[in-house]
């Protein structure tokens, strides 16, 4: 009998344990319930809800192949090498297989996992399913990680025009049949998810209605929060209901010449998706950042001035910004943040507060359904100049302008300021009573991070 342990993979598609592991013989799957692993990852209440109801479509889809599913409670991740060879040595299990994670937490409990059941003489199998390219393939002609992104996006298209089969597995054939599998109840607070999918053929259906009615206009209508016209897909990605490689995929059906253009929307959204490849890499090759380091050792430097009321006002939009204060509420309410309001409100707590940018990725982390350690720590680490190719530390954003610019008719900011919504245009975007001048936090911020000058 042979075992698939599901972790952030939470889909029968392009899900090449699965579908190695039926190859293989019978089998049988597990997923590990692990609150207080949760907590101290600060997975947010909405996203445990999605994680909630996305296991209960995989479970679902799973009996239909007639595939037991295990769901087992322990504490956290060090609890799962012992758990795991018991239900092996139960279930008389030869071999298990998994998809590789790439945060440090992860890949620390996978070798734990290896040793124990190497020991046992039960072998376990990963693959890689969390991105494009291998990590560590994609390496300069000195055979370094590349430390700005453009020229490791230029080597990303180059290897998939090259060498890389993007075609997804597919779902493995039934083995039996069909089998009841449990209801999943996960423990702890939860937010209601209910207006994001979570199964599988709902995924799939957000991803085409992207492709067929967005894309081709996303790189003129992204960064303009009051529209619909982002994919939607982050909480999808970041829980494994779809991968990467289907969403490249499908893109590529329906743009077959697009890693051969140089502008447009399908070009943007790859971009996109390969500024997620990016951080991955990072993650995997730099472990330290899964511990709160610095990418750029020099901003060890910045003295923060880290004011809890400046964090609270932060954290509840009462900044003064009417963009900033929009989209912190947005969030609260949400659970969700348009991306471009992502870069507004961190380099506004980095730099004119001057609060370390670890108390923004962890508050993120504790409000978004599309939480994902590495995108949120390279987004964070990019907006405060502390990570690799990271904007300029001299590049402040001016959160009027901003909002001047990407909702000028102050669409978006009346859906979440109720107080602003009989206030013209012209005095919309104006601070009132702000925690902070502008130009005085720009002076600050300036002198705070010319620590950066000197490379880390």
């Amino acid at each position: 009998m042979k075992l698939v342990w599901f972790r952030k993979d939470l889909r029968l598609n392009d899900n090449p344990a699965l579908y190695q592991a039926c190859l293989d013989g019978p089998c049988t799957a597990v997923y590990f319930v692990t609150p207080k692993q949760w907590a101290a990852h600060h997975i947010a209440p909405i996203q445990i809800d999605l994680m909630e109801r996305a296991l209960n479509h995989l479970s679902a889809d799973l009996g239909t192949l007639g595939i037991p599913l295990h769901l087992i409670e322990v504490d956290d991740f060090n609890a799962i090498p012992e758990r795991l060879l018991a239900l092996c040595r139960t279930l008389k299990i030869t071999c298990v297989y998994a998809n590789s994670e790439v945060e440090i937490n992860e890949t620390e409990r996978d070798s734990k996992v290896y040793s124990l059941l190497q020991h046992s003489k039960v072998p376990l199998q990963l693959y890689q399913a969390d991105c494009l390219i291998d990590p560590g393939q994609v390496q300069t002609l000195q055979g370094e990680m590349f430390k700005v992104f453009t020229p490791f996006k230029n080597r990303c298209l180059k290897i998939l025009r090259e060498n890389i089969n993007l075609q997804p597995y597919p779902a493995p054939q039934a083995q039996n049949s069909a089998v009841n599998n449990p209801q999943v109840l996960l423990p702890g607070a939860k937010k209601s998810s209910v207006a994001w999918p979570a199964g599988e053929a709902q995924v799939h259906q957000l991803l085409q209605q992207f492709l067929d009615s967005h894309v081709e206009d996303y790189h003129q209508q992204r960064d303009f929060p009051a529209m619909q016209a982002t994919s939607q897909l982050g909480p999808c990605l970041a829980l494994g209901m779809i991968s990467v490689k289907q969403a490249v995929f499908y893109l590529l059906q329906a743009f077959p010449r697009l890693l051969d253009s140089s502008e447009g929307g399908p070009v943007v959204w790859l971009n996109e998706l390969l500024w997620r490849e990016f951080y991955r890499h990072l993650m995997v090759l730099n472990p330290a950042l899964g511990k709160g380091a610095n990418y750029n050792l020099s901003a060890n430097n910045i003295s923060w001035l880290n004011d809890p009321d400046d964090f609270t006002a932060w954290c509840e939009g009462k900044t003064g910004y009417p963009l900033v204060d929009a989209a912190m509420l947005q969030l609260k309410l949400t659970g969700w943040m348009h991306n471009r309001l992502r870069m507004v409100c961190a380099s506004f707590l980095s730099k004119h507060l001057l609060i370390d940018w670890r108390w923004g990725e962890r508050y993120f982390k504790e409000q978004l359904i599309d939480g994902d350690f590495a995108s949120n720590n390279g987004g964070w680490q990019w907006a405060a100049s502390t990570g690799c190719d990271a904007q300029p530390y001299f590049r402040i954003f001016n959160p009027s302008l901003q909002s001047k610019k990407f909702d000028p008719k102050g669409e978006f900011i009346r859906i979440y300021l109720q107080q602003r919504q009989k206030v013209s245009e012209k005095q919309l975007h104006q601070p009132i009573d702000p925690i902070v001048d502008h130009q005085f936090a720009r002076q600050r911020a300036l002198l705070a991070f010319s620590v950066l000058k000197a490379k880390g």
